[in-house]
């Protein structure tokens, strides 16, 4: 099947274009072949039953008094995958990241449709007053929250360092038959000295948006706020 072509293109777009489709083809099996490959990772190790801190689910529920939480119990039904993306917020990142904010703007809006078949979380090294101001200001309406500040889960998951620097990553955990929770999977933005950047990128539709047009992502990051945008020229 080839491209359709529109109307008085020229022979030379044509070719570009049908070239660039083959490649697309090529880049889609590619990621059919690699989560394949994710799917068939063996068994991975059991890891702590670390406790969270957990503030009101509801935004509305103002400065109703955390709870503890276990990660085992995040788990809501057998044979469900949790999913969990470590926010830079704490310690030494003192504001939240606005790149992770971006990642979990989007997050909330498919939240629904995530849970049919996987539980999902955040978890931040901030504590959990903090945390909650931010998600209100964000309208995080559909996520569970947890502050994981106060336990080792960011710095075995190598999300944090020594001094409290934060990464952005995501991790996969399973409950197995015994109620042990296992580690599956995880990956951060720096997969390489040649890529410290785009690890995670398949989770954010921003930058695939951007990726369809001839100005790409160029140097553009997200921001917290924005003010007045400007059109490339």
């Amino acid at each position: 099947m080839e491209y359709t072509r529109l109307p008085d293109e020229s022979a030379q777009y044509l070719d570009a274009r049908e070239q660039l489709r083959l490649a697309e083809i090529d880049l889609m099996r590619q990621r059919e072949r690699v989560a394949e490959m994710r799917r068939a990772l063996p068994r991975g190790p059991v890891v702590d039953d670390y406790l969270f801190l957990e503030g009101p689910r509801s935004l509305d529920d103002g400065d109703t008094p955390v709870s503890n939480v276990r990660l085992s119990e995040l788990f809501t039904a057998p044979n469900r995958p949790l999913v969990v993306y470590h926010l830079m917020y704490g310690k030494e990142q003192t504001e939240p990241c606005p790149m992770c904010t971006q990642w979990i703007d989007g997050f909330n809006g498919v939240a629904n449709h995530l849970a049919q078949n996987v539980d999902f979380v955040v978890v931040a090294a901030a504590d959990p007053v903090a945390l909650r101001t931010h998600a209100r200001r964000r309208e995080w309406q559909r996520l569970r929250l947890l502050s994981c500040g106060d336990n080792t889960f960011k710095y075995d998951l190598k999300s944090e360092d020594a001094d409290g620097s934060q990464d952005s990553t995501m991790s996969v955990f399973v409950r197995d038959a015994k109620g042990d929770v296992r580690h599956t999977y995880t990956v951060r933005p720096r997969m390489s000295a040649d890529i410290d950047q785009r690890g995670i990128d398949l989770m954010c539709a921003t930058w695939h948006v951007l990726d369809l047009t001839p100005y790409g992502r160029g140097e553009w990051f997200s921001s917290l706020d924005y003010g007045v945008s400007v059109a490339p020229g």
